[in-house]
């Protein structure tokens, strides 16, 4: 019994798991902005707590969770106009594809026979 394969690797399905071939619906859309809203702000939060540490020894807690806080809020904003850049040209590629894919098709039922011509 063969196991079912996944068709891309974690890092792809979690933060972009279509093909591009189609747009993306608005619950997609979402769902891939949030994660990089969410998924890369986590990751510069873990790691600027180190440089926190070494750096703030004199520091008040509420200065140390203002940082924190800022590093947060800033890679939120910052990864989701990323991602809503990402989502926005996605779509349109994708858009442009299947026009392009619908003109190729039209262009070639055109012929009788279609593309052999017989």
């Amino acid at each position: 019994m063969q196991e079912h394969q996944p068709r891309f690797k974690l890092a792809r399905r979690i933060l972009f798991p279509y093909t591009g071939e189609e747009p993306l619906t608005r619950a997609q859309e979402v769902r891939v902005i949030v994660s990089w809203a969410t998924i890369f702000p986590v990751a510069l939060l873990v790691g600027t707590l180190p440089i926190v540490a070494l750096f703030s020894s004199n520091a008040s807690v509420q200065q140390i969770l203002l940082i924190l806080l800022l590093v947060f809020v800033g890679g939120v904003i910052i990864f989701g106009l990323m991602a809503w850049f990402v989502v926005l040209m996605i779509n349109r590629s994708a858009r442009l594809f299947r026009q392009h894919r619908a003109q190729k098709s039209a262009r070639t039922s055109d012929f009788s026979g279609g593309r052999y011509g017989s």
